[in-house]
């Protein structure tokens, strides 16, 4: 998987003070869960537009003062309900040996008999949670429809996982191939056709 880096300052004050003054300045208060204690730290608010506002899916390094580095991932955001505005992030923190679970989005491959017939393909899931260790976790979870005919569905249990689990019910659909108004007129005129007697040749 794709990794940014985010350079910070670790935060000496956590109090609403200091952090409106963060916010006021431009920077996002930030929190690093799942080491022996959090760690305080912000950044610019531009640090984050390719983590935040993209589809796609990365870890982070966290670079701060005094050398200090570490792995992580988004694991919440808060954003202003108004100005969309990032108002504050939490990152858990990344190790070699642990395995961790996130969100990564779908990617549809192939050509379906189904949708070329006529169909109109529905994608159920665009993004779906796996475990790994984190040299493991995917870019995407590939979805191959090349086999999906009309009505059929593309289940989880079909997607090949190597190095990782998807973490969903073997009954998750991630997407199907949905018989289209027009193919349907068109079955339901061609039986009426078969069903029809044949007219006879004039003589």
């Amino acid at each position: 998987m794709k990794s940014i880096t985010i350079k910070g300052s670790e935060r000496e004050s956590v109090g609403k003070v200091a952090t409106k003054a963060l916010r006021n300045a431009g920077a996002v208060p930030c929190v690093l869960y799942g080491g022996d204690q959090p760690v305080h730290f912000s950044a610019e608010e531009k640090a984050f537009k390719n983590l935040v506002y993209t589809p796609n899916a990365h870890t982070v390094v966290i670079e701060l003062e005094k050398g200090k580095s570490f792995n992580a991932i988004l694991q919440d955001i808060q954003v202003h309900p108004v100005s969309d505005k990032i108002l504050h992030i939490d990152f858990f923190q990344l190790y070699d040996d642990k395995e961790i679970t996130m969100e990564v989005p779908v990617k549809i491959v192939g050509k379906s008999k189904g949708v070329m017939a006529g169909g109109d393909l529905r994608i159920n899931n665009r993004k779906l949670k796996v475990k790994a260790l984190p040299k493991n976790l995917p870019d995407f979870v590939e979805a191959d429809i090349t086999p999906l005919d009309m009505g059929n569905k593309l289940y989880v249990t079909k997607v090949p996982t190597p190095d990782f689990k998807i973490m969903h019910p073997d009954n998750t659909v991630i997407c199907q191939v949905k018989i289209s108004r027009a193919a349907m007129k068109a079955a339901q005129e061609a039986a009426k056709a078969a069903k029809a007697p044949a007219k006879g040749k004039k003589k």
